[in-house]
């Protein structure tokens, strides 16, 4: 029969292993907790590494110029490669200034067009206006914010209307994308420089447009004299109070006489 002395040892040989155990649990529980902390981190880590990304592109999205809203019709599924016909010869704008008046509502605005700098735009616009084609068009299109500008020339006042041809490419388009006020320029489709047809902007107030695959915008003239008549369309705003759509002024063009 073992003695006390020996019972004691074989009871205190047991304690240690116990707690031996015990401190082994607890360290694997530690090592457990430890790595779920570090799993919590690491996820975290991420979700903030993919905000973070995700910000950031689109602070960059954001930050890039939008499609230029002037200047463009209904996209085509694809560019026209040529001139279509019958496109007027760009001989008929004889290489020189031409002077003349447009009415709108009305009332008169004194031009000029640049015939040496544009003269495929210049002889098509000359062409359109002896033919009566742009009387009683209403200028369709109206924008008040971040660019400043009236579009005319569509015959059916939907923005997709044109002469039944398309021209091309882009001349005369300013260096520094400004186009002053009072520019007289050629609408198109957004990179298409071949999809110039009847319809063109009035420019009312100093308006930057940046360049797109096919370039700028046509600057064929300007208007000299009487750009109160286009501000006071401006003025009245767009339908339904929008930055860009159809004007609430009546804007409609009359005769264009040029020499």
């Amino acid at each position: 029969m073992a003695t006390n002395k020996e019972i004691k040892a074989q009871a205190e040989a047991r304690r240690r292993v116990y707690e031996a155990k015990l401190a082994e649990v607890g360290q694997k529980a530690q090592r457990r907790k430890n790595d779920n902390r570090f799993a919590l981190v690491i996820a975290a880590l991420a979700v903030l590494l993919a905000v973070g990304a995700s910000a950031g592109h689109q602070a960059y999205v954001d930050a890039q110029p939008t499609a230029t809203p002037v200047a463009t019709n209904t996209p085509s599924a694809s560019p026209s490669a040529t001139n279509t016909k019958p496109v007027p010869d760009k001989s008929l704008a004889q290489g020189r200034t031409w002077t003349g008046t447009m009415m709108i509502d009305g009332k008169p605005l004194a031009i000029t067009l640049d015939g040496a700098k544009a003269p495929q735009a210049v002889a098509n616009f000359i062409s359109l206006a002896k033919s009566g084609f742009y009387n009683n068009v209403k200028c369709h299109r109206l924008t008040t914010s971040g660019l400043f500008v009236l579009q005319c020339g569509d015959p059916t006042g939907t923005g997709t209307g044109d002469a039944g041809y398309s021209f091309g490419p882009v001349e005369n388009a300013p260096a520094n994308n400004l186009y002053p006020t009072g520019t007289l320029a050629m609408a198109r489709r957004a990179n298409d420089g071949n999809s110039m047809g009847s319809q063109f902007f009035i420019v009312y107030r100093d308006t930057t447009l940046g360049s797109d695959a096919a370039g700028g915008y046509t600057v064929f003239g300007k208007v000299t004299s009487g750009m109160a008549v286009i501000d006071n369309i401006a003025s009245q705003g767009v339908q339904g109070g929008n930055a860009d759509g159809t004007p609430v002024a009546k804007a409609t063009l009359g005769a264009i006489s040029v020499k």
